[in-house]
């Protein structure tokens, strides 16, 4: 079937700079997937606290005279245009066990390596002067908040006075190290984590590399699973990497990633194809 007129829509990336990549692979993924189907968006940096569920990306979208609904989740959000027709499927061409494995590797970014790197605590309204900062499911993580915390911190809560960024950067971290523990990240050493961490990242470098020799010879973007046309994880593992070489306060991701140079070319081009307008990383 195919798809409806493309509705209004607002993105929220929750990070003032535009044109730019943000910290959160969660964004990205979802301006992939929006851009891989064809679909304007308008992008604001949004308000935390206004936003469903306290958390970035939200997008609000508006089709016709029907009112505007906001939306919550990057998942939730493309299930939801995939279900009112304004994007196709894209495994719905995958045989169930190529679905499966689809899902799966998306719940190992999403579920386990995202813990390593970004995870989501939920934190009490601050006050400071004009500004309101509700610090629900702000952007944490085990390398960001515990091994680079400073970074994080003046990055994250830069609308803030510095007195409050310490107050408030105290929250979170206490937060950040409660969540891990009840997770079961900060039951490993850093060594267990980096070296679960790297395992992960060269699984995907070998999914890639193999994906990138079946397009040799050819321009434009290959996708993970070596076929003519990306499934849905190839937004996630495109938010990830994205996410990963932008971000200051996650070095030693950075480092990894930057050793595989078939991650760097599977972002590249599809940075070239779809994010033209974006400033590359370094």
């Amino acid at each position: 079937m195919a798809a409806k007129s493309p509705p209004l829509i607002t993105l929220f990336r929750g990070f003032p700079e535009a044109g730019r990549y943000t910290w959160s692979p969660f964004v990205t993924k979802l301006e992939a997937r929006l851009r891989f189907a064809n679909i304007p968006y308008h992008a604001q940096p949004g308000a935390i606290p206004t936003a469903p569920r306290g958390k970035v990306p939200y997008i609000t979208i508006q089709d016709g005279d029907q009112p505007p609904q906001t939306l919550p989740d990057s998942t939730l959000i493309t299930k939801a245009l995939i279900d009112g027709g304004y994007m196709a499927d894209l495994n719905q061409v995958l045989s169930p066990t190529e679905q499966l494995h689809d899902l799966a590797l998306k719940a190992l970014l999403e579920d386990k390596l995202y813990f390593y790197q970004v995870g989501s605590p939920t934190y009490p309204s601050i006050m400071s002067g004009s500004i309101e900062i509700n610090l629900v499911k702000i952007v944490k993580t085990y390398e960001r908040w515990i091994l680079n915390y400073y970074t994080m911190r003046s990055k994250i809560l830069a609308a803030l006075p510095w007195p409050v960024q310490v107050f408030v950067g105290n929250i979170i971290y206490r937060k950040v190290t409660r969540n891990l523990q009840g997770q079961g990240t900060m039951a490993l050493t850093d060594e267990e984590i980096s070296v679960s961490r790297q395992e992960i990242w060269q699984g995907l470098n070998s999914l890639v590399v193999a994906a990138q020799a079946k397009h040799a010879g050819r321009d434009g973007p290959f996708w993970v699973w070596g076929r003519e046309m990306p499934t849905e994880v190839d937004a996630v593992l495109f938010g990830f990497i994205a996410a990963g070489l932008v971000c200051d306060a996650a070095p030693a991701t950075k480092e990894i990633i930057k050793g595989y140079p078939a991650l760097v070319t599977y972002a590249r081009r599809i940075h070239d194809e779809y994010f033209q307008e974006y400033e590359l990383w370094e």
